[in-house]
């Protein structure tokens, strides 16, 4: 959600901060906040949560870029890189979100772009195991927010196992929009985590329509566990990056697919 005192999402915020970090090797957090305009205890949170996930150390008066050479989460990476494609779809995305329908949002940065689209006003149901979503969806007064419980992952910030598994198993709803590690012909659905891609599956045995939400980078990309043939799929939504054949490959298997420009535009 873009903040009353400043221009940007967090999400882009924190992008701006991390490039400041990469190009200066620091950054002063009094200058961050005048020249983005907002409060210091703002950008004390934004990095916070970039030392968080360890691509920044805190220091005092601002912070240093951690060493490239350290390992990164998962989460960090997938954050901060194809940022504008995620936005971008995240926000054509609300196209398949019902009048007060309910909804699952599956864990990851993409579908965490699509909560930051929600309007303020919107009614819905939304059922999800991603703790950065419920956290952004407590500023939507009118989302009942059905957080899915089980054991949490520190680094995608997301539950699984068995509590997910059963809470998804009495509930139908109208749409599961997910996420995706790699998309391909040849094995559908992918992800490197075998209890997450367990939770995915029962998302899409909940939903009536299954949309999954992935940039031009997840395509022919294949992980160690399947969640689900192209077949299960209803509609995927990407961006116009990449090499195009990538894109017509899925669409020529049968899945449906909706591209976006890194603009928001459809591309012609």
């Amino acid at each position: 959600m873009r903040e009353r005192n400043g221009s940007l999402f967090a999400s882009e915020r924190q992008e701006e901060i991390y490039a400041r970090a990469r190009r200066d090797g620091r950054v002063d957090s009094a200058r961050l906040a005048a020249e983005l305009g907002v409060s210091h205890e703002t950008i004390r949170r934004d990095l916070k949560y970039l030392e968080d996930i360890e691509l920044l150390r805190r220091v005092h008066g601002g912070a240093i870029l951690v060493d490239r050479l350290q390992f990164v989460p998962d989460l960090a990476e997938r954050s901060l890189s194809m940022g504008e494609a995620k936005r971008a779809i995240g926000a054509a995305a609300l196209s398949v979100i019902p009048d007060d329908g309910t909804v699952i949002l599956d864990s990851g940065t993409t579908t965490a772009r699509l909560a930051e689209a929600l309007p303020a006003d919107i009614r819905l149901t939304v059922l999800t195991n991603s703790l950065p979503i419920t956290q952004t969806l407590l500023d939507r007064p009118h989302v009942e927010i059905l957080n899915l419980g089980g054991r949490v992952n520190r680094r995608t910030r997301s539950t699984s196992e068995s509590w997910a598994l059963h809470a998804l198993s009495e509930v139908s709803v109208d749409v599961a929009v997910l996420g995706a590690s790699g998309l391909s012909v040849r094995r559908g659905l992918t992800t490197s985590d075998q209890h997450e891609s367990a939770v995915k599956r029962a998302m899409i045995t909940a939903a009536r329509r299954v949309v999954v939400l992935a940039d031009h980078t997840k395509f022919g990309v294949d992980h160690l566990s399947i969640v689900a043939p192209l077949r299960d799929l209803d509609l995927l939504v990407t961006d116009d990056g990449g090499d195009p054949t990538a894109r017509q490959e899925l669409a020529a298997a049968g899945l449906a697919i909706k591209v976006i420009g890194t603009d928001g535009s459809r591309p012609a």
